[in-house]
């Protein structure tokens, strides 16, 4: 099993930037990928970012638009999101989640392909 918990959100106006955290425990050893989503209410979970074990292989979805940094702490088990230039379009709550076994690139933004999800932290962007 592993446990993953989400920190960093909070209220921000439009503009400004917040930094995500979450700590991955339990069975950590040769997590494929660590990925980033968020949901709105009534819509499906939408990818943000992802990063390979290795640190190699970073995505972010289409929306990111270089505006959002993933980076890993590997001695703390820890991914962070730097998200900048927030707008009220991201609001949301955001969630860090894990998968296991082989991955493969299309695998990121597959919402089904990850086992593992942390409970959610919650993002506001005041206009």
């Amino acid at each position: 099993q592993v446990q993953l918990a989400e920190s960093g959100g909070g209220l921000v106006q439009a503009g400004g930037g917040l930094k995500l955290s979450c700590v991955a425990s339990g069975r950590t050893a040769n997590l494929p990928y660590m990925g980033w989503f968020r949901q709105t209410p009534g819509k499906d979970r939408e990818f943000v970012a992802g990063l390979g074990r290795s640190g190699r292989s970073i995505d972010y979805g289409d929306f990111v638009r270089g505006r959002f940094t993933i980076s890993r702490d590997t001695l703390n088990n820890t991914v962070h999101l730097q998200m900048n230039s927030l707008t009220p379009e991201d609001t949301a709550t955001y969630f860090c989640a894990t998968g296991t076994g082989t991955w493969f690139r299309g695998d990121s933004w597959n919402p089904s392909r990850y086992t593992y999800w942390g409970q959610g932290t919650r993002v506001t962007v005041s206009s």
